[in-house]
This record gives C-alpha cells, sequence and structure tokens, in this order.
C-alpha cells in the first residue's frame, strides 16, 4: 500500500480532532506515533505556537522517539536572546517561510546554524520545518519567539534522510494538522483569558456557558479583603511609574499570596484586593481557613522583604490592612446584560470590607470575623465587639498575633 493511501486514515482522525476538543499535547504525541508507524522514520517533532498569556508568548510541545510528548513554556522578554537570533525559527518567521529543510549529512550537508550542529550530534540527518499562517486576534501582533500560526519541525536519523514520499506525505498533513491546532490553540487562549481576569472559579463557571445576568451559584468561602494605606496620596504625590510600580509589588505581596495558597482572587477593587478560599461543607472549613492563614503568614512575611528593600533602594514603603470573614457568599454575573462582572456578593461580603475599614480605626493590620479566629484560637486576639457600618448588631473582632511585631512593622 502506498504512503499517500496510508495518510487517509491520518487525515479523517485529524478531522475529527479539529471538532472536539483534545489535548494539544496528546493531540501531538498520536500525530508523530501514527506517522511513524506508517513508516516515516521521524526521531524528533516540536509543535511551536505564539499564546496570549500574562507570562508566556509562545509554547512547544516536544516529542522525542521512545519519550511522552512535554509542553514547554516560553517566558515574555523584552530583548531578544542570542539563542533565538542564531535559530532557523527566526529566519522563518521573519521571512515568512513556508518550508524549510536542512541536510544534517552526506553531500547536501548544510550547517548554517547553531542549533544544527546540536542536532548533527544527536544522529539527526535531515531537519525539516512547515509554517502554516493562522489569522487569529491575539497572533496579529507578531512577537519575537511567535509564528502567526503553527511551525511544525521534523527530524530524522535515516542516513538517506528524508524520502521524496516522506516530505509529501508531511506536508500534505501540515494544513489538516494546523486546522485541529486552531481549535485548540483558541481554547487555550479563551481559558487564559478568562482565568487571567476572572480567576479559575469564575473563569470556569464562564466557558461553561454561565454568561448571563443573574447566573450563578451560591458558595460558602473565607474571604479576603486587602487594601491599601494612603492610596490616593500616593496617587497625588507620586510619579506615575512608581505609583504603578508600588501598586503591582502590594498586589503580588496580597493577591499573589492568595492564589499561591489555594485561594482565588475575585476583584481588583481599586487598590483593594478582593478573593475567597471556597469551600464545600462545614467539615472543609478548616482546610480552607487553614490555607487562608498560609496567604496571611505569607503576605507579612512578602510585605517585610519588600519593604526592606523598597527603603534599601530609597523608594517609599507601603502599607496595608486586611480583613477575613466566612460565609456563605453570591457567586456570578451582575452589572448590566451589555456589560457583566462576574463577582461574589453578599452579606460576609460586605462585612469583609467594613472589618477592614475597622483596621484603620483600631490600628490592628489584620482583623477578622469569629468563626474564623475560633479554628486558630491561639493566633488570634478578641478587640471586642464593634459597630459596623451597614450591619446591625456589633461584631467581635480578632486581631491577628504576628511574631515579633511583624505586622505592626510592615503593615501599620
Amino acid at each position: 500500500m502506498s504512503q499517500d493511501a496510508l495518510l487517509t486514515p491520518i487525515r479523517e482522525w485529524l478531522i475529527d480532532q479539529s471538532l472536539g476538543d483534545s489535548d494539544i499535547v496528546s493531540l501531538f504525541e498520536t500525530l508523530c506515533l501514527r506517522l511513524t508507524a506508517i513508516g516515516i522514520p521521524i526521531v524528533r517533532g516540536r509543535l511551536i505556537w505564539s499564546t496570549l498569556h500574562p507570562l508566556f508568548q509562545a509554547e512547544t510541545v516536544m516529542w522525542d522517539r521512545g519519550k511522552p510528548a512535554v509542553l514547554e513554556q516560553f517566558v515574555h522578554q523584552d530583548e531578544e536572546t542570542s539563542t533565538w537570533s542564531r535559530s532557523p525559527m527566526k529566519y522563518v518567521i521573519e521571512n515568512e517561510i513556508e518550508v524549510f529543510q536542512r541536510r544534517l549529512d552526506g553531500p547536501n550537508e548544510l550547517l548554517d546554524y547553531d542549533m544544527l550542529h546540536d542536532l548533527k550530534k544527536q544522529g539527526v540527518t535531515d531537519y525539516l520545518v512547515l509554517a502554516t499562517k493562522l489569522e487569529t486576534p491575539h497572533t496579529r501582533r507578531q512577537n519575537q519567539t511567535g509564528a502567526r500560526g503553527i511551525i511544525v519541525t521534523w527530524a530524522t536519523d535515516r542516513p538517506s534522510g528524508f524520502s521524496a514520499d516522506d516530505l509529501n506525505s508531511l506536508q500534505q498533513i501540515q494544513k489538516r494538522f494546523a486546522v485541529a491546532c486552531k481549535t485548540l490553540v483558541q481554547s487555550r487562549v479563551s481559558k487564559n483569558i478568562t482565568r487571567t481576569y476572572l480567576g479559575d472559579r469564575a473563569g470556569q463557571s464562564v466557558l461553561d456557558g454561565q454568561i448571563r445576568l443573574g447566573d450563578g451559584q451560591k458558595t460558602k468561602a473565607v474571604v479576603w479583603f486587602s487594601d491599601l494605606r494612603g492610596s490616593t496620596s500616593h496617587a497625588e504625590t507620586m510619579e506615575s511609574d512608581a505609583y504603578f510600580n508600588m501598586l503591582n509589588s502590594y498586589f503580588e505581596t496580597t493577591a499573589g499570596s492568595v492564589v499561591n495558597n489555594g485561594g482565588e482572587v475575585l476583584d481588583f477593587i481599586g487598590d483593594g484586593v478582593l478573593g475567597i478560599f471556597p469551600y464545600d461543607s462545614d467539615e472543609d472549613l478548616p482546610v480552607a481557613a487553614n490555607q487562608a492563614h498560609l496567604a496571611l503568614d505569607q503576605t507579612i512575611a512578602r510585605a517585610n522583604d519588600v519593604n526592606a528593600e523598597r527603603q534599601s533602594a530609597g523608594l517609599q514603603r507601603y502599607k496595608f490592612g486586611v480583613g477575613l470573614n466566612v460565609g456563605e457568599v453570591m457567586f456570578g454575573n451582575i452589572g448590566i446584560p451589555e456589560r457583566l462582572s462576574f463577582s461574589v456578593i453578599g452579606p460576609s461580603v460586605n462585612e469583609v470590607s467594613r472589618i477592614e475599614q475597622m483596621t484603620k480605626f483600631l490600628q490592628k493590620p489584620v482583623l477578622a470575623g469569629k468563626k474564623l479566629a475560633s479554628l486558630a484560637p491561639k493566633r488570634w486576639q478578641s478587640v471586642g465587639p464593634h459597630k459596623l457600618e451597614g450591619v446591625l448588631e456589633p461584631v467581635e473582632l480578632f486581631s491577628f498575633k504576628c511574631a515579633a511585631n511583624e505586622c505592626s512593622s510592615s503593615l501599620l
């Protein structure tokens, strides 16, 4: 049977994949295995695409014969690296080349890029790059390591290299594979965007179809609210770059700690951080409470370290308060049909913001309600009942005990 006939099942399989929601790593690994199974002597494959992500500008799936495929992500860089500047990928992208081939052995050997020397040492005899443009919104702004579409590289160690039939088969498969990849890459980008702007739980809820005004659900949670001290004064007296630098440093200290310890940041309200540590039942509350306490410890430690660094650099220190509460919250869409916000509302959310406001009045940088404090009594001290704005009955508040006055030195 000819190699072209053997490709037919792979073509049909790729069409099925483009209609589904496969994992892109598994998709590429399966393609590599299916191509080798019909006799194309691939020892190495790479799939590269640009993405839309706050941390990463490009992603690649790497497959080597006898090993599972793995995903690698490339961080945003302001300057071009020397490795990239000397790579054939840069040449392919900048010159919009669709097919690039180099023989690494024999009379037609051409090793005009550093990486080709490395591949030759690994036994590779032939190296092929196939690029396919895909017009998607996030690729319209091309970056230094991202193509406007996908790039697939193939390598073989067969002494004679890829045959004419091999090259024809790989190029035939390329566009069908690109269609399947376009679907999966766009899905990954959608998930990246929703999770970046909404958080994991809210982002998944939106992707699951909760996009109408009023869509939502109730959930139990430890609710976190932190607020920067003196933000109005900072905004008026500091240069904008310096202020944004301080603001982002504060967010990394607080919101970063919430996320790192299993919580979700639902909103940045000016310079306030609204986060939750959700739980399903009362039996799960201690776990959520422990996550909140770990986030609080990390926040305080980070605030001390960052403020010490800022002071040493001649920069202004920043201070903030933290309020914590436990209760049921409404989690869903609010706003108007044309402009929605996915957030949490309810008495527990209103109370936690009022609790945080009391940190200024009581000169206690971290305050919480009784339900949370009772789960770690050695870490909290009652400061008595207090009237909270908008709350009918006085609420007993508890101040967080910090080791060696760490809270007072960094937060107040």
